[in-house]
């Protein structure tokens, strides 16, 4: 998905600055903004002289299964580039998690992806009271209330960003590549953004992330989030190894709430 919001999300060791907090969540976290059958499909845009040009897309689902006898959330993403850019740089990425429907943590995690001839599969199993991730390569001890890519993305629509003030920083951790590393999303207001889709209010943030194949390190990435009650990711934009990219949400279905941040279509 050109490694959307990892949002893909985020390199550890930034200071905090003096003026701002630095604060966890509660490690479990009420649902609140999403539903089982949830769709929603964002277009990626790629750009080397200041001009965007659809590059593919992603898709995100939600949907109700039974993992180990319980309830869970089965989140899936997916992305893919056109046919056109699978010429200079192939992509075919799938990621699942598969999430508690109580408290949003994480019981099982797949990534399977292809990234311009880089692959990579790993299924993982969280044992959350034992604070152990057992995934293909073997047994790593992990953190409190870990959080895996995709389950980051829906347990960041469900924070309540009114208690924060801009600047802050909300912290968690989260598994990826078998290490767990210390992040944070950093909130910076709200504010009016015109997407490819139409005008909305919006919650800008700023997730730090982690240095990859396509992503540079650090907090190059804003984001905005609706400013309802879905928190739908509505844009994505950062820099990358070469040139940028921005991610606009396209369409949706059965979303939790109306969409009443939207202000107008195009």
């Amino acid at each position: 998905m050109i490694r959307i919001f990892k949002i893909g999300l985020l390199i550890t060791g930034f200071c905090c600055i003096s003026f701002t907090a630095s604060i966890k969540e509660d490690c479990n976290i009420r649902n609140t903004a999403f539903k089982a059958d949830e769709e929603v499909k964002m277009k990626v845009f790629y750009s080397t002289l200041g001009m965007y040009v659809g590059a593919g897309e992603a898709v995100f689902t939600s949907s109700i299964e039974r993992l180990y006898g319980k309830p869970v959330y089965h989140l899936v993403g997916t992305g893919s580039t056109y046919s056109f850019f699978d010429n200079f740089f192939k992509v075919r990425d799938r990621y699942e998690s598969y999430i508690d429907t109580s408290s949003l943590l994480p019981y099982k995690f797949v990534r399977d992806v292809y990234e311009g001839g880089y692959k990579k599969y790993n299924n993982v199993t969280f044992n959350q009271e034992a604070n152990k991730a057992i995934s293909t390569n073997g047994v790593i001890p992990v953190t409190n209330c870990i959080q895996d890519v995709v389950s980051m993305v829906y347990y960041a629509r469900n924070i309540d960003f009114t208690k924060y003030k801009v600047g802050d920083k909300i912290l968690f951790d989260m598994f990826l590549d078998d290490e767990v590393f210390h992040l944070y999303i950093r909130y910076l207001g709200k504010e009016v953004i015109k997407t490819r889709y139409g005008k909305f209010k919006a919650i800008k943030i700023k997730p730090l992330l982690i240095k990859g194949t396509i992503f540079e390190g650090g907090e190059k990435m804003n984001a905005w989030l609706s400013d309802d009650p879905n928190h739908l990711l509505l844009r994505a934009e950062s820099p990358i190894a070469v040139g940028s990219i921005k991610v606009d949400m396209m369409s949706y279905k059965n979303l939790r709430h109306p969409l009443t941040s939207l202000i107008s279509t195009r």
